[in-house]
């Protein structure tokens, strides 16, 4: 019997429920191809777009490039003599990536080095956009530190100790504001675009003469690459580029005249530099009070940086070129040339000093109760008559005052190879008009003749007037480099002296000057005749600039801190100016007792006439002007 299949398809496999089995075999179908497209896709991104960042990162699990700082080149003085070197560290790091538990690492790294934790969290919060970059926590551990640190290397994943060069100031304070110190670059100094050629963690000059020539000295890192297991942990070098000292520099400074200079300013807040007028080379620099450049090199806690900060001494100022003070009576050297060249007086014009000049509504004093008697230029400046020069000033006014002030260098930055030096300031009708917005009243003119009013310099401004007398009217910029040694071929560069520059004032007048200023020291009545040399003739200038305006007898009742400034401006030999000096000591009283004999220790001391003295002694409250009638 013939069988129907055709009823049996439909009896067994009715044709709704085919086409319901159809639809999802094509669906399953569907999904399957779907969920494949999204795997290959998947695997297309995780390849080829995120290739490169999942290859690195794994690399970065297994292999590192470490970046190997380099020396730093050395820096030498004038003679030779080293004054800054570098020598072996430990320094701690820590590579956040590495650390499963970085809080429990952090705490317990923290019981090891004695480092309040919150310290060790601020120096890694700073710094954790890359995971795998080894962050600085601590230079120069002590080997009790690194022996503890490496006995619990296996409690401290992502912790590493490594061997590198420190910077190191061999003297400590002595020159820091001209030295400086170096640092890890900030985030801004990355962003400036003047350290293209360096990366995060990378150790720069921050001040000074190591962050003037920082390109000089810095060197080029090297590199190696490291095997490390999967805590950090090196397992062997697989490549090293060594890197490459920097190159050695030496300065113009004079090593022992330094000393000589620190020793005699002794403990009080001041400034000295000394030059040699011919070429502008800076023989020493002193700022004091000073700060320890190895401290900052070497990563200061922010304790000690608050404390440098707050500390009402301000050590990070450089007085010799950001002290901004009135120059007091040196200001009158700038006067008596104004005064010859402007033809308002002669050698021979005389003023009547009886001890004050009344003009206008009011009395000008001079420095000195009675009075000078009759003075021309010549006794003005060897006793430092006031009253003289508010005469003079008064004929000359404050715009020729201006005028041969900025012929001398004053009231303006000289262009020292330094950072941040300040221009002080030469006042004039302009100058007020424009900053004041009032005009100019002639009293005024009469506080600016003797260096006080709104007139302000820098030591370093001071010292430059002083050698365009020295070499009667030829300036030469400072000079802080005088050579370099090429660490890679040994080859030296030698830094020539900039051609010096001649200012429009006659050798007349000059004459005149020279007389003068050694009269200062050499004459009976000099204001500076106390430090008269035995062994050398020595031309200069004393002067006490108020810090506060006040009435006579005033000053021994005041609190030290407003005592005035003490001044002394020098060269030497008069005859053949070798060295020039200028002394600032900040609240010392008056100049020719405080001031002058430093300057003259160090016109010795670098003439090589006489052995380096003792410290001075500190003497406060200076006595008033009253009772030190030489003073001016």
């Amino acid at each position: 019997m013939r069988k129907d299949h055709s009823i049996m398809r439909e009896s067994y496999f009715p044709q709704e429920e085919t086409r319901d089995l159809q639809s999802r075999i094509y669906w399953l179908f569907g999904l399957i191809v779907l969920a494949l497209c999204g795997l290959l896709l998947r695997a297309w991104y995780l390849q080829v777009v995120k290739g490169k960042f999942y290859y690195e990162l794994s690399e970065n699990n297994r292999i590192r490039v470490v970046e190997t700082p380099p020396p730093r080149g050395l820096i030498y003085d004038r003679n030779g003599a080293l004054l800054v070197n570098n020598v072996p560290s430990f320094n701690l790091y820590v590579v956040l990536g590495d650390m499963p538990d970085q809080t429990a690492a952090l705490s317990r790294l923290a019981d090891l080095i004695a480092m309040p934790q919150e310290e060790i969290v601020r120096r890694v919060t700073f710094k954790k956009e890359d995971p795998f970059f080894p962050i600085k926590i601590k230079d120069d551990l002590t080997m009790k530190e690194v022996a503890m640190i490496e006995g619990h290397g296996l409690d401290l994943p992502g912790v590493k100790i490594e061997a590198e060069f420190k910077r190191n100031a061999i003297h400590g304070n002595l020159a820091a504001h001209l030295l400086g110190y170096v640092g890890e670059i900030t985030q801004a100094q990355l962003e400036s675009g003047s350290y293209q050629d360096l990366k995060r963690g990378g150790i720069i000059g921050q001040y000074g003469i190591e962050q003037t020539f920082d390109a000089v000295i810095r060197g080029i890192p090297g590199q190696k690459r490291i095997e490390v297991d999967a805590l950090g942990h090196e397992i062997r070098v697989l490549e090293v580029n060594e890197p490459q000292r920097g190159n050695d520099v030496f300065l113009t400074l004079d090593l022992n005249v330094q000393k000589v200079a620190e020793e005699a300013l002794g403990g009080r807040n001041g400034a000295i530099v000394a030059m040699d007028p011919k070429n502008g080379e800076v023989l020493a620099m002193v700022s004091h009070p000073a700060f320890n450049p190895n401290l900052l090199s070497q990563g200061a806690s922010s304790e000690a940086w608050e404390a440098i900060l707050k500390d009402e001494g301000r050590p990070l100022t450089n007085r010799v070129i950001q002290g901004q003070y009135p120059p007091g009576s040196t200001f009158k050297i700038v006067m008596g040339a104004a005064l010859l060249e402007t033809k308002e007086a002669s050698p021979a014009s005389r003023v009547e000093c009886r001890g004050f000049l009344h003009f206008g509504n009011r009395n000008f004093r001079d420095w000195k109760r009675g009075g000078h008697g009759t003075v021309d230029l010549h006794k003005a400046m060897v006793e430092s008559c006031d009253v003289y020069f508010y005469e003079m000033g008064n004929r000359l006014g404050v715009d020729n005052i201006a005028k041969f002030s900025h012929l001398f260098g004053l009231g303006r930055p000289t262009g020292i190879e330094l950072a941040s030096e300040k221009g002080g300031l030469i006042p004039s009708t302009e100058w007020k008009r424009q900053a004041r917005k009032e005009p100019w009243y002639p009293g005024e003119t009469l506080s600016v003749s003797i260096g006080q009013g709104y007139v302000s310099t820098t030591p370093l401004q001071l010292a430059m007037m002083t050698n365009v007398v020295a070499n009667k009217g030829v300036s030469h910029p400072p000079q802080l480099l005088k050579k370099i040694r090429n660490q890679e071929t040994g080859s030296i560069e030698e830094i020539p002296t900039a051609e010096g520059k001649r200012i429009p004032i006659s050798p007349e007048t000059f004459r005149v000057l020279h007389a003068s200023l050694a009269g200062v020291v050499s004459d009976p009545q000099g204001t500076a005749n106390g430090s008269k040399s035995q062994f050398v003739s020595i031309g200069g200038k004393t002067g006490t600039a108020q810090v506060i305006g006040m009435k006579g007898g005033a000053h021994g009742k005041l609190p030290d801190k407003f005592n005035d400034h003490a001044w002394f401006v020098a060269f030497a030999p008069v005859e053949n100016p070798k060295i020039s000096v200028v002394v600032l000591v900040e609240n010392g009283g008056h100049g020719g007792s405080t001031a002058a004999p430093i300057s003259k220790k160090l016109i010795e001391a670098y003439l090589g006439i006489a052995p380096p003295l003792e410290p001075i002694t500190v003497k406060s409250p200076a006595p008033p002007p009253s009772a030190v009638p030489s003073e001016g």
